[in-house]
């Protein structure tokens, strides 16, 4: 058991929502990140149960990947919390331009929320009686924040680095560099002293040494073949659709590889378009061997997990 300050209480959730990071203190209830939008009833009776009568007070978005601020809607709807998200997507949440926040190059949803102020790397911010200085994350998406507590040295690192790796380098699908920012994150963290990490997805963990060995050997594999990322992409996309749906048509897929841009970039790196049917049966096999997370029923998709 991993033994976290006091304000500090952490949700860890599955893969279809991102943890959430309660941190408390007189000042301030805030909570880092909200998860996906069809278990934003689950995020709120989370923060509600350990609130009790006192409200949210803020909410802290490390990055705008629907599975991190899905839940934003419902809890402002719930509470006057103010909302801070990274500077360079003000625009894009003002506007609610939905393309250019993501929602719909990954097929993804997320209710309309506001924001009431913005951060940036260097930016100090104090939650749950702690000093965090905001970093920058670029790679997985290049507008993703983490936070570091020097004092008690602990790393909220978002999708930046997991404890077997890290998210999806998204920016590399459109042709846009992405494991160079990825590979400098990583070499930033390990400058500084962190002996606990607080990863968007899995449960926290403190062999981060370990942890930077396995993403540094990972950046270095994708690098060497970037199909190896527009692969992996192309199945955690599939899989995080179907979890959210529980099963699909093959047909429907195949309709969102059109439709949705981050998963057309990808398909698009791995086999011309006229081969799109067979590529995406080669990873649907792939995804329900061994147990896998899905299961194909005749022309149906149907999700494994809960």
């Amino acid at each position: 058991m991993i033994a976290l300050p006091p304000s500090i209480k952490v949700f860890e959730r599955g893969w279809l929502s991102s943890n959430n990071v309660l941190l408390i203190d007189d000042a301030c209830a805030a909570l880092v990140d909200t998860g996906y939008a069809i278990h934003a009833p689950q995020t709120l009776a989370l923060v509600r149960q350990t609130l009790g009568a006192r409200p949210l007070d803020l909410i802290v978005n490390t990055h705008l990947h629907s599975d991190h601020c899905g839940g934003n809607a419902l809890l402002q709807a719930t509470w006057p919390c103010r909302t801070a998200i990274p500077v360079s997507e003000a625009d894009a949440v003002r506007a609610w331009d939905e393309t250019r926040l993501t929602f719909r190059a990954t097929g993804q949803a997320c209710e309309r929320f506001s924001f009431t102020e913005t951060i940036t790397p260097g930016v100090r911010l104090r939650l749950g009686a702690l000093d965090w200085q905001v970093l920058g994350a670029p790679g997985h998406d290049p507008h993703s924040l983490m936070l570091y507590c020097a004092d008690e040295r602990i790393l909220i690192s978002a999708d930046a680095l997991w404890e077997n790796g890290f998210g999806v380098i998204f920016p590399e699908l459109e042709g846009e560099s992405g494991f160079a920012e990825e590979q400098a994150v990583l070499e930033a963290i390990a400058e500084r002293d962190v002996r606990l990490v607080i990863p968007g997805h899995g449960a926290p963990f403190t062999n981060v040494e370990q942890a930077l060995e396995r993403a540094f050997s990972r950046v270095a594999w994708l690098r060497a073949d970037p199909a190896r990322n527009a692969r992996n992409a192309l199945k955690v996309l599939i899989v995080f659709k179907l979890l959210e749906v529980r099963e699909m048509g093959f047909d429907v897929l195949l309709r969102m590889l059109d439709e949705a841009a981050a998963m057309r970039a990808a398909a698009s790196m791995l086999k011309p378009r006229g081969e799109w049917p067979a590529l995406v049966r080669e990873i649907v096999e792939e995804l329900a061997a061994r147990n896998g997370p899905l299961a194909v029923d005749g022309a149906r998709l149907v999700a494994r997990q809960a």
